[in-house]
């Protein structure tokens, strides 16, 4: 009992580890299955939606709750369950991709709000800032994916045709948010190519501005241990 309290308090205090923790699950569940596997779509479903009712946990701690991000979680969880129940029209698939990328930049952005409101470093900002990028990165893999469905020439990949599979775009996502610029998908449509310019300038910017914020919060926080250092 005890330790389940433990667990909860622990979820409670830190959400953004969790959030983290349940990503990383699926990453790695993408690497080790066929995406076209029954046992990997319901894994990958249950995972999903579990990263939903987190955000929707970090959302309500933050500045930026209200009913519109509580609609897009559940707007991505409805269209997920029809997704699952076989209901795969390219309609049904863009809505729920839609509604996803909405809860997923709308807890980015009430996570950014709250690092911003706090005056001192903790560690769950740490795992806030973390959870920020890794949130960013799956919204936009995300409207990669609508715009693959609604233009499916919108990504070039040598030696492979047709759509490209999730595991890419997130890829892709990651490495044009960090400017590594390691993926061998290139946006090639219209939509597609404004979405990643977009997607590059808020990635140096991101960096640049919270790298910078983390620094200044953990130089005022040990501002008052060095006057009272200097008073004695």
């Amino acid at each position: 009992m005890q330790t389940l309290k433990d667990f909860w308090q622990g979820f409670r205090v830190l959400p953004s580890a969790w959030l983290l923790l349940v990503q990383l699950f699926i990453l790695i569940l993408s690497s080790l299955t066929n995406d076209s596997h029954l046992s990997y779509r319901a894994i990958s479903w249950v995972l999903g939606v579990l990263a939903l009712l987190i955000i929707a946990k970090v959302i309500r701690q933050s500045p930026a709750f209200s009913a519109l991000g509580l609609l897009f979680v559940s707007g991505a969880l409805l269209f997920s369950v029809l997704i699952l129940l076989g209901y795969r029209e390219p309609f049904i698939q863009i809505m729920a991709h839609g509604f996803e990328s909405l809860a997923y930049f709308y807890a980015a952005y009430g996570l950014l709000r709250y690092m911003f409101a706090d005056r001192y470093l903790t560690k769950d900002e740490l795992f806030a800032a973390g959870a920020v990028f890794t949130l960013l990165a799956w919204g936009f893999a995300f409207l990669y994916n609508i715009c693959q469905l609604i233009v499916p020439t919108s990504f070039i990949k040598p030696d492979h045709t047709g759509l490209k599979s999730w595991l890419d775009l997130l890829f892709l996502s990651f490495s044009l948010q960090s400017a590594t610029g390691l993926s061998d998908i290139i946006p090639s449509g219209a939509a597609a190519r404004v979405i990643a310019i977009i997607q590059m300038f808020g990635g140096v910017m991101y960096l640049a501005v919270i790298v910078s914020r983390l620094i200044a919060l953990q130089y005022i926080r040990h501002i008052p241990k060095q006057s009272e250092h200097k008073d004695q």
